[in-house]
């Protein structure tokens, strides 16, 4: 079975908050052998271009519209503040996590799925800078400080940049196996941090 990983971007989107799980999910396919587990969209409300963040042009392959049925939806974050203005945005997440196996976010893409509705009553994490604008904004999550990425089933948040790539092989490990995980991690030459507990060095510094 193929599924189908859509991955929202945006303008001000953090690159390796897209880029990371959309390298995990592709990794992982071209080393599993045989059919592949993982299809990887990216998917922006329009199909026209957006800049991420430090200018990076990017160029959709779907739009809102043309998108289709996605069996996991990715929701990075960055700079969120336009599109938690963006009543279609919030919308869009809203439905099509419905019909979705499971929706998850990178960073401040947690306050996208808070917005959505989806994190009600749930516990959940973002990037450390962003934990208390997730608590004022939406009082009704269970804020999480001290975890790398949550998993509550149908939806998983995670910390900023790099530990969407932790969450990542997390969910290849939870939707094909350990060993894909594994193999994935060591093709990419990545040191998987797969407790989902955040360690000391992705904590905010003294100063």
């Amino acid at each position: 079975m193929t599924r189908t990983v859509g991955i929202y971007i945006f303008d001000n989107v953090e690159v390796l908050d897209f880029a990371g799980p959309y390298e995990v999910f592709t990794c992982a396919s071209r080393v599993a052998g045989g059919e592949a587990p993982f299809r990887v969209r990216t998917i922006a409300a329009t199909g026209a271009p957006v800049t991420a963040r430090a200018g990076l042009e990017l160029h959709p392959e779907a739009s809102f519209a043309d998108c289709g049925p996605i069996d996991v939806l990715i929701i990075p974050g960055g700079v969120v503040s336009a599109e938690l203005a963006r009543p279609e945005v919030i919308r869009w997440i809203a439905h099509m996590a419905r019909d979705s196996e499971l929706t998850a976010s990178v960073c401040t893409g947690a306050l996208l799925l808070a917005a959505a509705g989806l994190l009600d009553g749930q516990p959940a994490t973002t990037h450390w800078e962003d934990l208390d604008e997730l608590r004022r904004g939406w009082p009704q999550v269970q804020v999480q400080a001290d975890r790398r990425w949550v998993d509550n089933g149908r939806v998983v948040t995670s910390g900023g940049i790099s530990a969407g790539i932790d969450m990542s092989l997390h969910l290849v490990e939870r939707l094909a196996s350990r060993a894909l995980a594994e193999r994935t991690a060591r093709q990419m030459e990545y040191d998987w941090q797969h407790s989902g507990v955040r360690s000391p060095i992705s904590t905010r510094p003294q100063l």
